[in-house]
C-alpha cells in the first residue's frame, strides 16, 4: 500500500482544503493564517487528513463491509438502525492502523508536545467531516470530540473513535435525510492543544440572534469548565448579548447579561480510563458570570472580525457559529472552532410568519421555560430518561412531545418526528435547541422539573410564540397562523412606527419596514423583568417585614444594591428594543403605572396609597416630581442616561405621560436634570404624551417645551367622553372615532404646525380601526405607531387614504386652473 503523507499542521490548510481537512479543520487553518494579526488566538495543532481516513478504511477493506451492512438495513427502523450503527462502529474500532500512519501521527504529536515543553501534551481530538458545515445542511455535532487526551495510546484510540463516529446512528440517519452518499463523505481529525478551560470557562457565540436571525448582535453562551456542558445542554448557561454597530464605534454595547443556572461543570479527571468528570460548581461560581465585561467585549470583537472575514471571503453575508474557551491559567481567550451558521443564513426573509394561541386568555399554563424558535406544537407527552442511549429502548410515536432532562445527540432520529421538545436543562445554543431549529420544531429548554410535573400521555400545547419565555399549556389548543409577504406591503408616505412592549420580541420585528419604535412601555419591563417596587428596592435594607426583605434580598443577589439591580435590568430591556431599530427613533415612555398596579409589585403595598380612582389619580408626571416618588423616578432617568451615553443608543427619545400642566412639565424637567437627563444635551429629545384635554387645549404652550407630541387615544377618549374605559357598563360608548375626540386631535395637529414640533399617535385606535388611520393621514399626522400584528392592514388603510388625498389635491388644482382660464 502506498505510504501517503497523512498529517498536516493546522496552519497548512485553509478554507479551500475541505476535501483534505474537512470543514472544521479547514476553517481553523484559515483563521490561523489570516486572522492572527487581529489578536485572535487559536490553539496550535495538527490534523490527520481525509487521505489518512481513506487509507485506514482501504487498509482494512471496510468499505464493502460497511456498504453491505447499510444496504441490508432499513435505517428508518430505529432498532435496525441501532444494530446497524453498533456493528459498523465495532468493525472500525477493531481494525488496525497502517504502520506509516502511526509513525506520522506519533511524530506530529511529539512535535506538538515539544512546542509546549511537555512530554505528552493534553489535546482535544475533534472529528471534521468533508460534508460538515456546508451551506445547505449543518452536520455540526454529528461526529465526536474527545477532550483531555494524553499519550500515544490514548491518542490513537481517540482517532479510531472519531473515524467510527462517522457512522453513529444519528449520522447515518442525518445523511439519509439530506440525501448524502455515505461513501462520498470523508473524515479528518484535528489534534489540538487543550485550553485549560476546565479551570476557566468556555462556550459558544453566534454573530446573530439565534431565535430571530437579527443580524446586528453577537449572542454568547458560556459556563465554567469545559464547553461540552453548554453544547450538551447539561447546564443553563450565562447569556450575553452585544450590539455590533456600536461595538464598531468603540461603545461597550453590552445589551444584556443573564445569569445561568450553572450548578455543575466538566473538568479534567486524573482517574484511570477517565479523561473528564462532572463536579459541582462552587457557591461563588454559581452566582457569578463566567466572563467579565472586558472579556465579553473582546470575544464579541473577535466574533465580528471572523464574520466580516468570512463574509468578504464568500461575497455574501456569512454569520458564524463560534466555540470559545477561556484558559484559567493564563486568563487568555481562545477560539477553538468556527463554522458558518446554517439556519437563519439560509432563510429568505421575504415574509413575516407569526403564530398565536386562539384563546390565550383562557389557556391554563402548566410550565414555563426558555423558548427556542417561534412556533407552536401540540401532542402527547413522552418522558424519556436522559441516560437512554439505545434508540430501540425508546418507544416514541411520531407527533409526540419529547420531554427529558437533556437530549443526547444520538436521539436525532426521534427528535425529527417529535412535534415539540422540552428539556429541563440547557440554553439557546445547546444541542436540543440547535437540532430543533434545524428541524423547524418548537423547543423549550431550561424548563425545571418538567419530567416530574408532566406525565406520559398528558395532552399539552408547547408555545414559543410569546417571546423569550416558552409556555406549556394544558390540552391541545387551537393555533392561528398569520403570514405576511413583505413584498406585498404597500409603500406609504406617512411613516409607520411600532408599539413594542417586550424586549424579547423586539428583534423579531426588525424585518418589518417600519421607521422606528413609536412607543416603548417602560412599565412592561418593570413588571416582567424587575418585578419589585422601585421604592422597595431603594429601602429594602430598612424594611421591617422579614419575609419581604428576604425575598428582595434574594432577588437582587449578585448586585451591589437595589438601585444597581433596577438600573441594570431596565437598561438591558430598553437597550434591546432601541438596538432593534437603531439609528431610527425609539420613543420610551416613562413608567405609567397607576397606584393599584404599582401595589401589585413586590413590596408595592408599603408605598402606594389606596385611591378610589387610580386611573385619574397619582400617575405619570405627578409622581415624578413628588417627594414620595422622585427618587424612584430618578432610577428610570439613570437607566436612560446609561443606555444613551454609555452604550451609545442615542436614538432613544423619552416621553412624559399624563402631564396635566406646563408647570408640571417644568418640575419633571428639574428632576430629570438632577439625574443627568437634560433636554437637548447629547441630542436628547422629549415628547409629551398627549392624552389629557389640557394637552390639546394648551397645545401651543406645551409646544414651547417639547420636541413632539404622541397622542394616546385610549386615555384621551376616556377623558373626553367622561367614562371609565375599564367599566363594562359604559363600554358601548367607548370609541376613539367619536367626533369630540377627533376634533381635539385635529386641533392639536393644526395648532402646532408652525412650531416645528412633530405630532404622532401611539394609541390603539389606528391598529384597531383602519378608517381612524385614514382620518389621521388626512389631518396631516407626522407618524402613526401601531402594534406589529396590525402593520399589514394599517399600511393598506394609509395608502388608500393617501391616494384619496392625492386625488382631492389634483381636483383642487384642476378647479383652480379652470377658474383662472375662465
Amino acid at each position: 500500500m502506498k505510504e501517503n503523507k497523512i498529517t498536516l499542521n493546522l496552519n497548512e490548510v485553509g478554507i479551500n482544503d475541505i476535501d483534505v481537512a474537512g470543514g472544521k479543520n479547514a476553517s481553523l487553518g484559515e483563521m490561523m493564517r489570516n486572522l492572527s494579526h487581529l489578536g485572535i488566538k487559536i490553539p496550535n495543532g495538527f490534523l490527520v487528513t481525509v487521505a489518512g481516513y481513506n487509507d485506514f478504511i482501504a487498509f482494512n477493506n471496510l468499505e464493502s463491509v460497511i456498504a453491505k451492512i447499510i444496504s441490508d438495513t432499513n435505517v428508518d427502523d430505529l432498532k435496525a438502525l441501532s444494530n446497524c450503527g453498533s456493528l459498523i462502529r465495532e468493525k472500525i474500532r477493531s481494525a488496525n492502523f497502517p504502520t506509516y500512519f502511526t509513525n506520522q501521527v506519533r511524530d506530529a504529536y511529539s512535535a506538538l508536545s515539544a512546542q509546549y515543553q511537555q512530554k505528552n501534551v493534553a489535546v482535544a481530538v475533534r472529528s471534521s467531516a468533508t460534508a460538515e458545515d456546508l451551506p445547505d445542511a449543518s452536520f455540526a455535532g454529528q461526529q465526536e470530540t474527545f477532550l483531555n487526551v494524553s499519550g500515544d495510546e490514548d491518542l490513537f484510540l481517540a482517532i479510531k473513535n472519531c473515524f467510527a463516529s462517522l457512522f453513529t446512528d444519528r449520522a447515518i440517519s442525518y445523511r439519509k435525510s439530506f440525501g448524502y452518499n455515505h461513501f462520498k463523505i470523508g473524515l479528518s481529525v484535528c489534534i489540538q492543544k487543550m485550553v485549560r478551560s476546565d479551570i476557566g470557562a468556555s462556550g459558544v457565540a453566534f454573530s446573530l440572534d439565534t431565535e430571530s436571525g437579527f443580524k446586528d448582535v453577537v449572542v454568547i453562551n458560556g459556563t465554567f469548565g469545559l464547553g461540552e456542558m453548554v453544547v450538551q445542554g447539561a447546564v443553563s448557561p450565562d447569556e450575553f448579548i452585544t450590539y455590533k454597530p456600536l461595538l464598531k464605534e468603540q461603545f461597550p454595547a453590552i445589551l444584556e447579561k443573564k445569569l445561568g443556572n450553572k450548578d455543575k461543570k466538566m473538568v479534567y479527571s486524573t482517574a484511570k480510563n477517565e479523561r473528564v468528570k462532572i463536579v459541582a460548581t462552587s457557591a461563588l461560581e454559581a452566582k457569578s458570570f463566567c466572563l467579565t465585561d472586558a472579556q465579553i467585549l473582546k470575544l464579541s470583537y473577535w466574533v465580528i472580525a471572523i464574520e466580516d472575514y468570512y463574509t468578504s471571503l464568500k461575497n455574501h453575508w456569512c454569520p458564524m457559529d463560534v466555540e470559545w474557551a477561556l484558559d484559567g491559567k493564563s486568563n487568555e481567550l481562545y477560539i477553538v472552532q468556527a463554522r458558518p451558521e446554517t439556519i437563519h443564513s439560509q432563510k429568505i426573509h421575504n415574509k413575516i410568519v407569526s403564530y398565536k394561541i386562539a384563546d390565550a386568555e383562557n389557556a391554563k399554563t402548566r410550565l414555563k421555560g426558555v423558548a427556542v424558535g417561534d412556533k407552536i406544537g401540540a401532542g402527547k407527552v413522552k418522558i424519556v430518561p436522559a441516560l437512554v442511549k439505545n434508540l430501540s429502548e425508546i418507544n416514541f410515536e411520531p407527533g409526540s412531545i419529547l420531554v427529558t432532562e437533556m437530549t443526547d445527540p444520538d436521539w436525532e432520529p426521534i427528535m425529527k418526528i417529535a412535534s415539540a421538545i422540552i428539556t429541563e436543562k440547557g440554553g439557546r445554543t445547546c444541542h436540543a435547541a440547535i437540532i430543533a431549529r434545524e428541524l423547524g420544531i418548537p423547543a423549550i429548554v431550561a424548563c425545571e422539573n418538567a419530567t416530574q410535573l408532566l406525565k406520559d400521555d398528558d395532552l399539552v400545547t408547547v408555545s414559543c410564540a410569546e417571546g423569550e419565555v416558552g409556555f406549556i399549556y394544558q390540552g391541545i389548543l387551537k393555533v392561528e397562523k398569520t403570514e405576511v409577504l413583505l413584498d406585498k406591503l404597500p409603500k406609504v408616505n406617512t411613516p409607520l412606527l411600532l408599539n413594542v412592549a417586550s424586549p424579547d420580541k423586539a428583534f423579531h420585528f426588525a424585518n418589518l419596514p417600519h421607521q422606528g419604535i413609536g412607543l416603548v412601555r417602560m412599565e412592561f419591563i418593570i413588571n416582567n423583568y424587575i418585578k419589585v417596587h422601585p421604592l422597595a428596592l431603594l429601602n429594602h435594607s430598612s424594611l421591617k417585614e422579614q419575609n419581604l426583605k428576604s425575598k428582595i434580598t434574594e432577588t437582587i443577589k449578585g448586585y451591589e444594591n437595589g438601585e444597581a439591580y433596577f438600573v441594570e435590568k431596565l437598561s438591558f430591556g430598553l437597550a434591546k428594543i432601541a438596538a432593534s431599530c437603531y439609528p431610527k427613533p425609539a420613543i420610551v415612555r416613562f413608567s405609567d403605572f397607576k397606584s393599584n398596579e404599582y401595589a401589585n409589585l413586590l413590596g408595592g403595598t408599603l408605598f402606594e396609597p389606596n385611591e378610589e380612582n387610580p386611573m385619574i389619580g397619582w400617575r405619570g408626571a405627578s409622581r415624578y416630581y413628588s417627594e414620595a416618588y422622585k427618587d424612584a423616578f430618578g432610577l428610570e432617568c439613570k437607566a436612560i442616561k446609561h443606555v444613551r451615553e454609555n452604550l451609545g443608543l442615542t436614538n432613544i427619545i423619552v416621553m412624559i405621560p399624563f402631564c396635566r400642566t406646563v408647570e408640571e412639565l417644568k418640575r419633571v424637567y428639574s428632576v430629570m436634570e438632577a439625574n443627568g437627563l437634560k433636554r437637548g444635551r447629547n441630542g436628547l429629545q422629549v415628547y409629551l404624551m398627549a392624552e389629557l384635554p389640557s394637552n390639546f387645549i394648551m397645545a401651543k404652550e406645551f409646544a414651547n417645551y417639547v420636541d413632539g407630541f404622541s397622542i394616546g387615544s385610549n386615555d384621551l377618549t376616556q377623558l373626553v367622553l367622561g367614562l371609565d374605559r375599564d367599566s363594562a357598563q359604559v363600554s358601548h360608548l367607548y370609541d376613539e372615532r367619536n367626533s369630540a375626540v377627533k376634533k381635539l386631535i385635529s386641533m392639536l395637529i393644526s395648532s402646532v404646525k408652525d412650531k416645528n414640533v412633530k405630532v404622532g399617535i401611539c394609541g390603539q385606535g389606528p391598529s384597531d380601526f383602519p378608517d381612524f388611520a385614514q382620518f389621521l393621514v388626512e389631518k396631516g399626522i407626522n407618524t402613526i405607531s401601531i402594534t406589529p400584528d396590525a402593520f399589514f392592514k394599517t399600511a393598506h388603510a394609509i395608502v388608500e387614504s393617501e391616494h384619496i388625498i392625492a386625488k382631492k389635491k389634483l381636483r383642487a388644482k384642476q378647479r383652480v386652473k379652470m377658474y383662472r382660464v375662465s
